[in-house]
This record gives C-alpha cells, sequence and structure tokens, in this order.
C-alpha cells in the first residue's frame, strides 16, 4: 500500500475520556501502521504544553498543534503563528468587559483567571491545568504573554454577540456546546495543518486519513477524503464522515485501521 499520513485528534479519538488512557488495542495498531511505513501525527485542538505526557510517549511522527498555529515533524519545528501581544490583550479585555470568562493557550503555558470563576466547568479545567504543572506562572488579567487561542464559557449574564464580532476579524469561533466556544486563529485549521504535511511530504489528498469525534474536526473531515468519526461523534462531521468506527474504549482506532489495511 501506498505511504498515507494518518492524523489523530486526541481527545475522545486515541484518550479515552474515561480512563484518560489510550487502549493498548490503539496503541498495538497504531505501531503497526508506522512499521507499514505510513507517518502518524496528532492533530489537535490542544497547544504543545497541554499534550499529555501519555500522547507524547508515542514516537509519533509529529504534533499540529492549536488548530494548525504550531506544527512540528519530529524535532523540528515546521510553522508557528501566535496572536500579536497588543492585539491579544485587546481580545482578553474585551471578553473580560462583555463578562465571559476564558482560557488563554499558548504554546508554552496555560493561562488563566485570577479569581475564582462563576463557571464549574472552567475550575475543572484549572484543576487539571495546575495538576500537569501548568497555568501557575501567571494570570490572564495581568500576565504579558502572547498566544496562539482561546477557550470560552458563556451563560445569560454574558455578551457572547459584542464579544464574537469583536474578534471576527482575527478568530474562527467554534461551538462547542453547553455554552462553551474554542476560538482559534482564522488563518489556520486543523485542515491547513493536513494539507501543509501533505504538501511536505509530496502527498496527494487520498493518502490522508483523519480521525475525530468532535466539531473542531470539523474542518480536517471536510479536506480529507478519508475520514474516520469515533463512535461518539458530535453531529457535525458526519456529513463528511467516510466511516464510522466504534468507540474508543472499544477498539476503534484498531478497528479503523484494520478497515482500511493501514497495518
Amino acid at each position: 500500500m501506498k505511504q498515507s499520513a494518518l492524523f489523530f485528534d486526541i481527545d475522545g479519538t486515541i484518550l479515552s475520556e474515561i480512563t484518560m488512557k489510550i487502549p493498548q488495542s490503539a496503541m498495538d495498531a497504531m505501531r503497526a501502521a508506522k512499521a507499514a511505513g505510513h507517518l502518524l501525527f496528532i492533530n489537535t485542538g490542544r497547544t504543545l504544553c497541554s499534550i499529555p505526557a501519555v500522547i507524547r510517549q508515542f514516537p509519533f511522527d509529529g504534533f499540529l498543534c492549536g488548530c494548525g498555529t504550531y506544527l512540528t515533524y519530529q524535532d523540528e519545528v515546521l510553522f508557528s503563528s501566535s496572536l500579536p501581544e497588543k492585539r491579544g490583550r485587546e481580545i482578553i479585555d474585551k471578553m473580560i468587559e462583555c463578562r465571559l470568562e476564558g482560557i488563554v493557550e499558548a504554546v508554552d503555558d496555560i493561562y488563566l483567571p485570577e479569581r475564582i470563576s462563576r463557571f464549574d466547568r472552567l475550575e475543572g479545567s484549572r484543576r487539571y491545568f495546575q495538576n500537569e504543572g501548568l497555568g501557575m506562572e501567571c494570570y490572564l488579567e495581568t500576565g504579558r504573554f502572547i498566544y496562539d487561542k482561546l477557550f470560552v464559557y458563556a451563560d445569560e449574564k454574558s455578551d457572547r454577540e459584542s464579544f464574537f464580532k469583536f474578534i471576527e476579524s482575527d478568530m474562527v469561533v467554534i461551538d462547542r456546546g453547553e455554552d462553551t466556544y474554542e476560538c482559534t486563529q482564522k488563518a489556520y485549521s486543523k485542515a491547513t495543518a493536513c494539507d501543509f504535511i501533505l504538501k511536505k511530504f509530496k502527498m496527494e489528498k487520498e493518502q490522508a486519513y483523519v480521525f475525530g469525534d468532535s466539531m473542531n474536526d470539523l474542518s480536517m473531515f471536510e479536506y480529507a477524503e478519508h475520514t474516520i468519526a469515533m463512535g461518539n461523534h458530535a453531529e457535525g462531521p458526519e456529513p463528511y464522515t467516510e466511516y464510522v468506527t466504534a468507540k474508543v474504549e472499544e477498539d476503534g482506532i484498531a478497528k479503523a485501521l484494520a478497515h482500511y489495511g493501514l497495518m
């Protein structure tokens, strides 16, 4: 079989959100795919600093992070894009003015609100990131830093319309459900990350296989020809899905790689 490039989302795709582990069947199948000569990439909305250790321990060929804003192959940084510091600060200030709250994501750290949030899910994320040693150097209200993207939380007190209007020239808003929104740089996406890698290795679209489950995977599902949705995927990618595999906990990755003869 011709060499292919395989692009994997993390959460709910290769990493179980129930056990927080990669199933052994997925590990074995991905190793077999590498042994067959295929290139394996993580393609994630997470920025580099927040990729879990269990993911880093697997010998992926590269990490495509922040919805297309930071791309690596082996130990080489291929591409990086961050918001300008001044504009990034304006966006944070507008978010606070509009009574949204958020998490700011950079390549090397996560920035969290100084005070306790009214959003329980944000506080759950705070505990997660701080357990990973992130989000403790400075706060998003006062720190000087550049960043790649942000994740915001809204409720009936929030003026989300004004905030989204304010950022529309710079960012795309991905509705992640339950009044949460992933805000990513407008010019980049998981699809642009796939395209960059295919061009680097002089591959055609038919040599790309994308694996995902959520709304921030939509762009790469629209881009690729071979699109694999996990058994518990969001509705958005459904029209662009070529094959639905089992849930990650039910050997979904191994079943999909076997289905396509990639191992």
